[in-house]
């Protein structure tokens, strides 16, 4: 298998803990976003990609797109550990954490809609982080509630094991850093977040351990 990734993206980041978790090693490609206009836009890894993002999984089948997908494609593939739980509205409520943080939280906040806000719409430097800073914020109250009131919250965001939920939660409250979201009214996400890197496959996954990391 092959991974076209990006050591910044959130989306990559997902993967990368996936893998790392289930002993999965696929071969790295490095598709940097910011470089010449953005790698991803070339016309090689457009026929790979045609939504020009990452990351992308090349099986023997053919090409993966989209991080849950892929997710879902490695625990179908590779069930031990598992990262979804036994019962089906359990394997829901993860599924759920997990696409509150895809689709709902980042699809506004990643570097195709700052790059629209700031090149194309002109918006400024200070506003386009006030923007982020708002809906992630907005996304972060409501897994912090109802996170910290569910009674299957353990370790980690279900229970006491990662699970999809956590894979989307630790590259979400890295992104929200790098803008400096002020963490500190998150203390159930926080505290997930410390449980998840004391685990080496989180660590390995971070961008800091990246070959392309910058």
């Amino acid at each position: 298998m092959e991974l076209y990734t990006y050591f910044r993206s959130s989306a990559a980041y997902r993967v990368r803990i996936a893998c790392a978790l289930k002993g999965v090693s696929p071969t790295p490609h490095f598709v940097h976003l910011l470089n010449h206009g953005g790698e991803q836009k070339q016309a090689e890894y457009s026929k790979i990609n045609p939504n020009q993002t990452v990351p992308t999984l090349v099986t023997e089948e053919g090409a993966i797109t989209q991080s849950l997908a892929i997710l879902e494609y490695l625990e179908e593939r590779y069930p031990n550990p598992p990262l979804l739980p036994v019962h089906s509205h359990d394997r829901a409520f993860v599924r759920s954490i997990a696409l509150t943080i895809a689709c709902d939280i980042h699809p506004i906040n990643n570097l195709r809609v700052l790059q629209y806000l700031t090149g194309t719409l002109g918006i400024a430097e200070d506003a386009k982080n006030t923007w982020y800073q708002h809906w992630v914020m907005h996304g972060l109250n409501a897994l912090e509630s109802q996170l910290a009131n569910h009674p299957a919250s353990g370790d980690f965001c279900h229970g006491d094991q990662p699970t999809f939920a956590d894979i989307c939660l630790i590259p979400q409250l890295y992104n929200a850093r790098r803008f400096k979201v002020d963490l500190s009214a998150y203390p159930t996400l926080t505290r997930i977040e410390s449980n998840c890197l004391a685990i080496s496959a989180f660590i390995e996954a971070s961008p800091e351990k990246q070959p392309d990391y910058q």
